[in-house]
């Protein structure tokens, strides 16, 4: 079984369509750690997702960025969504005191800058890898750790582009 993809999205529009198709599809316990340089559409991607999962509610609320506040929790009546942006953080022991490993097993959890966390990334998280091209507004996702179950979701959510 491949365990990476390559998803290339047209524009910034494209990327939150894939968000918002893979969000129903999540439940308590499945984590994406958002990898990528400044300005390669994590948050966005992150937005996206959210704002699906409370649309399916009926809310309709602001997703600011976690950048300060670091961790940002939303619930959608059927699980608390965690968007984290660990940028800030010095390294995983402050990771720790956030509250995370209790979040990865009962959450959904969005996670920007996880190379902060070190060896306490959760064992079977979807490493989403963002990058910018050359053409404004398309960006390359490369999925990894395409387990059994990730695979799933992400060819219920892009059918046409998991072969990508």
């Amino acid at each position: 079984m491949t365990t990476e993809r390559t998803l290339t999205f047209s524009d910034p529009d494209a990327t939150a369509r894939f968000a918002s198709e893979l969000a129903p599809l999540l439940g308590p316990g499945d984590v994406i750690l958002l990898y990528g340089g400044l300005g390669s559409g994590k948050t966005h991607f992150a937005r996206a997702l959210i704002r699906a999962r409370l649309r399916q509610v009926g809310r309709v609320e602001d997703v600011p960025s976690p950048t300060y506040t670091l961790v940002q929790e939303y619930t959608d009546g059927v699980t608390d969504i965690w968007h984290c942006d660990l940028y800030r953080l010095g390294g995983p022991e402050d990771a720790v005191e956030l509250g995370l490993e209790q979040a990865f097993s009962s959450a959904i959890c969005l996670v920007e800058w996880p190379e902060r966390l070190g060896a306490s990334a959760p064992a079977g998280a979807l490493s989403v890898h963002l990058s910018m091209t050359e053409v404004p507004g398309v960006r390359v996702a490369r999925l990894c750790g395409l387990t059994p179950h990730w695979a799933g979701l992400v060819s219920t959510a892009m059918p046409d582009a998991v072969n990508g």
